[in-house]
């Protein structure tokens, strides 16, 4: 692509020539999409590639022509597979074109969604929009998309903490002997712990309950926590269900915590990144009576909603607190106007951590309106159908063994007497399917998230031929 004689200009001097060159980037990934399986879904980059990888700082122009090409031949081939049909580990969803042409808009228009008097900021509304319809929210609950569950559970700690400290906080920070607790199963994923700690309440104010047989979190264990910590002088201020929990996929039985936090005067908060998103099908969606109760909720569209990566969005009932909880009026830069470019009622700056933020709603409202949730909703209901496929296979085999429940889309099993971690590296390695390993009551687990919408039957049985062949030959069966 030729580039322009002033070096302070970035724009090119021929337009239709990096047009060309556009194009042909654009089909080069439409063509390495819809040839996914006539490659292995993951391989090891070769040290030569890492050693290219590693040049010098480049200071002088180069071609882009030459970019892409090193980007096609040394890292479009090597990544974590996660598009594969094959590929079932660690809850990952699988992309879609119409999702990656959204982000491609959205980088071209190249807007800053912390505030302002824009379209942009318009769209990621009517996103939230559709959450609060879809949940049950108010229509005048707040929403703000930020880059994954992880930090939108962070944001709901954040908010639930100065909702029982009063707005001080914020000022004066904490400090004594603060006697908030919150609680949370034992299955909880490990981001609403590193939340409790980098909100400065920290690990020792978090109970982790027991579960029960269905590897939900037991509702009297947690009543009798509540009742140990008031009598302890402590004060309950914040209760965490899962939707869809990170090992197994066990719903908490979220009507029976919503009125348990009712009753106990607690903010009832979701971590729905795995599974929130099931209330878009209507054979899974009854598993998750009582999310509409709840304060917040978390989940990603970037897994069973199947957008590409990032993609997370924090959903709040009362737009007031939430607001209270991050907006900074002190900055003449960050001043709302009447009128003109800083007019606008709502920025996002005022309702999360970050101040420059990229257009994620853009990626999501492209593909709600392409696909409908109706669409998701049958992918997600797939997803579930082949879970329970797989449980039973596994069930039908003498030399399988089911370890937990299949709640939802995740089945975990062995192969008995064998090791099942080296099973799972040696299935990654021969590029075919990837689950992952987790460990349950102290046993290795074979793992597998079945998310990608790309996934088919034929998927489920190379898994489980896979994970026959390999422990026959460890253990010497067959």
């Amino acid at each position: 692509m030729s580039r322009t004689d002033n070096p302070t200009d970035l724009d090119p001097r021929d337009w239709d020539e990096l047009r060309a060159q556009g194009h042909r980037m654009l089909d080069d990934m439409f063509d390495n999409l819809s040839t996914l399986t006539e490659r292995p879904l993951w391989q090891a980059p070769t040290p030569e590639q890492r050693a290219r990888c590693r040049a010098p700082l480049p200071r002088a122009p180069g071609s882009l022509e030459d970019a892409h090409a090193q980007f096609m031949a040394d890292v479009a081939p090597y990544g974590s597979g996660n598009r594969h049909p094959g590929f079932m580990g660690w809850v990952q969803g699988g992309g879609t074109a119409v999702g990656m042409l959204g982000e491609m808009l959205a980088a071209g228009l190249d807007a800053n969604l912390g505030g302002r008097d824009h379209m942009p900021i318009e769209v990621e509304r009517q996103v939230t929009a559709w959450m609060a319809e879809l949940f049950g929210f108010p229509p005048d609950a707040s929403g703000v998309f930020l880059t994954g569950t992880s930090l939108a559970n962070f944001c709901a700690v954040l908010i639930a903490r100065d909702r029982a400290l009063g707005a001080d906080v914020r000022h004066t920070g904490i400090h004594g002997d603060v006697r908030v607790v919150a609680y949370a199963s034992k299955g909880v994923h490990a981001c609403v712990v590193r939340a409790m700690d980098m909100s400065g309440l920290g690990w020792d104010r978090l109970r982790l309950i027991e579960t029960d047989a269905d590897n939900r979190i037991s509702l009297p264990a947690l009543e009798a926590a509540i009742a140990a910590d008031r009598a302890a002088g402590r004060k309950p201020f914040l209760i965490v269900g899962t939707a869809g929990s990170v090992d197994v996929g066990a719903i908490d039985d979220l009507d029976g915590l919503a009125e348990i936090a009712a009753r106990e005067a607690c903010v009832f908060h979701v971590d729905g990144a795995l599974g929130a998103l099931a209330m878009t099908s209507p054979d899974v969606a009854p598993r998750l009576k009582g999310i509409e109760r709840a304060d917040s909720l978390a989940l990603d569209f970037h897994k069973l909603g199947q957008v590409p990566y990032d993609a997370g969005f924090l959903l709040v009932r009362d737009a007031a607190a939430h607001k209270r909880t991050f907006t900074y009026s002190d900055a003449a830069y960050l001043r709302h106007a009447e009128r003109g470019l800083a007019g606008g009622e709502w920025w996002p700056c005022d309702y999360g951590p970050d101040l420059s933020r990229g257009f994620r709603a853009l990626k999501v409202w492209f593909s709600l309106k392409t696909y409908g949730l109706d669409a998701i909703g049958a992918v997600i209901g797939k997803a579930c159908e082949l879970a329970q496929d797989l449980k039973r296979r596994v069930e039908a085999s003498e030399e399988l063994e089911l370890l937990a429940p299949v709640a939802l889309n995740i089945v975990c099993f062995a192969y008995k007497g064998a090791d099942n971690a080296a099973i799972v590296a040696d299935l990654h390695e021969q590029g075919r399917v990837a689950p992952s390993t987790t460990t349950l009551n102290g046993r290795v687990a074979i793992r597998a998230a079945i998310v990608n919408h790309r996934t088919g039957p034929e998927d489920i049985a190379a898994l489980v031929d896979g994970v026959l062949a390999l422990g026959r030959a460890q253990t010497g069966r067959g």
